[in-house]
């Protein structure tokens, strides 16, 4: 389930408060007491969530050795909701409009009958959801980190993670904080005593008459989030111009490569969304033209290697999402030995992502950025 098998998908949170040293008993029985179904009073819509133990969906039977795996908690968010059949909906007024409006003289409805009609066929399929035939439900998988005190959640929804920070609330007293591209350049700034340069930074104009104070999809003017769309250009402009490998804080290095996918926008909001997709998206003409008209980069497929571990991903620049990522094969025999490590093989890519962001960070607040983005101008004045 969610983390221990396929792909990954994920947003990542700061939890409040101090990290667990491990993971025990207390924290089973916070979740059982809010398990899916303990809910008295459901939200306003009338939808419910809760936690499952992820043996599958009806599963709240919460265990140590089931829950708790290398020092991190894998469980799930289940949401249940009505979902209406719109069809049928307009199916049953169509028939009780018929019925109402028989014996008119005229053949048409009044708008009192339309009404009720409209009323009748509401009431009919809330009758009929009594019995859940309407019900959906969902599970979101959910990895609280210990040694990092990060969440982990498989979901790129709204709506469901504010459901989330509500019943993290709930059940831990607990208090979410988004990992994203401004946020996480905060944390990078504060171990180098750099927060002013993050403070100051602007959005960087990379085309003539680029310059803008704010992106479209960051109206906040205190957010920095824009720093993961300068991020993957410079990243781009890197792998073109520089090496395939970047040389990482902890003396390693990653190989990268732009692969499948690439989504570029307009920081205006003014000339729409270029995606593309392709074995190297970010070598086809297209892609450049799309820079040099003043697009920036908002998802960017990467494959990525380092320490013979390699990861296939796409990154959403702002957030730092990551959606359907490839991890290596587990090779431990028994069956404990493969979720252990596939809990070490999410760390590591988290790991080498942090650290590939550091990596940019480290350009990007120092005094010689101005001559980094002078190359980068250049490059897309000049490419084809």
């Amino acid at each position: 389930m969610g983390f221990l098998s396929g792909r990954v998908t994920c947003m990542r949170y700061r939890v409040s408060g101090k990290a667990p040293r491990t993971f025990g008993l207390e924290h089973l029985d916070a979740l059982a007491s809010h398990a899916i179904g303990k809910q008295r009073v459901a939200a306003s819509d009338g939808s419910e969530a809760g936690w499952i133990a992820g043996d599958h969906i009806l599963d709240t039977n919460f265990e140590l050795a089931k829950n708790v795996v290398n020092d991190a908690l894998h469980i799930a968010m289940r949401v249940d909701e009505q979902k209406m059949p719109g069809d049928l909906l307009r199916a049953y007024y169509q028939v009780e409009l018929k019925a109402l409006t028989a014996s008119n003289p005229s053949g048409f409805p009044s708008a009192k009958q339309k009404r009720q009609a409209r009323e009748y066929a509401r009431d009919r399929l809330d009758n009929e959801a009594k019995d859940g035939r309407y019900l959906r439900r969902k599970a979101i998988p959910i990895l609280w980190d210990a040694p990092s005190n990060e969440l982990l959640v498989g979901t790129t929804s709204g709506t469901a993670i504010d459901r989330l920070v509500t019943l993290m609330h709930q059940t831990f007293d607990r208090k979410l904080d988004l990992l994203g591209a401004g946020r996480q350049a905060f944390a990078h700034a504060e171990a180098g005593n750099l927060q002013r340069h993050v403070d100051d930074a602007k959005p960087t104009a990379f085309t003539p008459g680029g310059e803008v104070s704010e992106l479209a999809w960051t109206p906040d003017e205190n957010n920095r989030d824009f720093l993961g769309n300068e991020f993957l250009l410079w990243l781009w402009h890197y792998l073109e111009n520089e090496a395939d490998t970047v040389k990482l804080a902890d003396d390693s290095e990653v190989a990268v490569m732009i692969s499948r996918s690439l989504q570029l926008e307009c920081p205006r909001g003014q000339t729409g969304r270029e995606s593309i997709s392709s074995d190297g998206p970010s070598k086809l003409p297209e892609a450049h033209r799309a820079l040099q008209a003043g697009k920036l980069p908002r998802k960017m497929g990467l494959t990525l290697v380092r320490q013979d571990s390699q990861h296939e991903l796409t990154l959403q620049a702002e957030s730092l999402a990551i959606s359907g990522a490839k991890l290596p094969p587990p090779e431990a025999e028994d069956e404990r030995g493969r979720l252990e490590e596939r809990v070490t093989q999410v760390r590591h890519l988290l790991e080498t992502l942090d650290l590939l962001y550091a990596a940019y960070l480290n350009h990007r607040l120092g005094d010689a950025w101005g001559k980094e983005a002078a190359r980068i101008k250049k490059w897309l004045r000049l490419a084809p």
